[in-house]
């Protein structure tokens, strides 16, 4: 019997962003598949946010056609991006959250800010609190943002962006400034979305380690913890890619990755706990 081929969710097709003549996009081209991890590493200004925000329609590309769900972007009117974003969620670098909101409220504003989700205040609020159950951050429903810790605030960021339960989830730098074990929660949490409601994962990223927890483990519901896979599964689903300057300088897997020789790319791997310099 003939397996169906992944559905397209994100494509990139020849895309040039420019900023003031310089290119922080540079002829990008490639196509995430549903159930698909993406990790992109890339020294500062390397255009890992640009692609991302490229995504979802908030910066517009000077040529080339970006494709989300099969649908090109380019030409659509802002409510017809509002229907395609309903279905991404965003972690932003450092969480994103508003200052002035609770925590519930932070996690209810897709809820009640997208037309797609006409849901009466009680279904709101278990919305809510079940995504935060699921960051494991229920007791915090009351507090403001300010009373939390860096790593508590990225886990409601993370909260708000699964709270409807979107196909597509895109991290923005979601470990940056956090220590070794605050981030390696975070990533933990990443897959257990990923594993638990199948969602395609688009991570940009400047840790090794992000990565290689994403192609090296998955979320075990009988024990509820991330457990390393088998040797012959790893890597499996996962994608890597380094971007150099807006130009894409490798795409492939956990292997590849690993072995390759050249010198800009070989500074993502392994042991870069800091972020590499072009």
């Amino acid at each position: 019997m003939a397996h169906e081929q992944p559905q397209s969710v994100l494509r990139f097709e020849h895309v040039n962003v420019l900023f003031n003549e310089t290119k922080a996009l540079d002829d990008v081209s490639f196509e995430v598949s549903s159930g698909e991890t993406r990790v992109i590493l890339g020294a500062a200004g390397s255009g890992k946010t640009v692609l991302l925000k490229t995504a979802l329609g908030l910066i517009k590309p000077d040529s080339g056609a970006v494709r989300v769900f099969g649908q090109d972007l380019g030409g659509m009117t802002e409510p017809e991006l509002f229907h395609i974003r309903s279905r991404i969620g965003v972690l932003f670098q450092e969480g994103g959250l508003f200052d002035s909101l609770t925590v519930e409220e932070n996690v209810s504003y897709p809820l009640e800010n997208l037309a797609e989700f006409q849901l009466p205040p009680d279904q709101v609020h278990e919305r809510a609190a079940e995504a935060l159950r699921f960051v494991e951050l229920e007791q915090t429903l009351d507090k403001f943002p300010s009373a939390l810790s860096g790593g508590m605030r990225r886990r409601v960021g993370i909260a708000r962006a699964v709270v409807t339960e979107p196909p597509l989830v895109l991290y923005d730098s979601p470990t940056a400034g956090l220590d070794p074990i605050t981030a390696y929660t975070i990533v933990a949490l990443i897959a257990k979305e990923r594993d638990l409601k199948n969602t395609t994962t688009v991570m940009a990223t400047h840790r090794y380690q992000d990565g290689h927890f994403m192609a090296t483990c998955r979320f075990d519901a009988n024990t509820g913890r991330a457990e390393p896979v088998a040797a012959e599964e790893v890597g499996l689903g996962t994608v890597f890619m380094v971007l150099k300057q807006g130009r894409i300088a490798f795409e492939g897997t956990l292997a590849e990755f690993n072995a390759s020789l050249d010198p800009y790319v070989a500074k993502f791997v392994r042991h870069e706990d800091t972020e590499p310099r072009p």
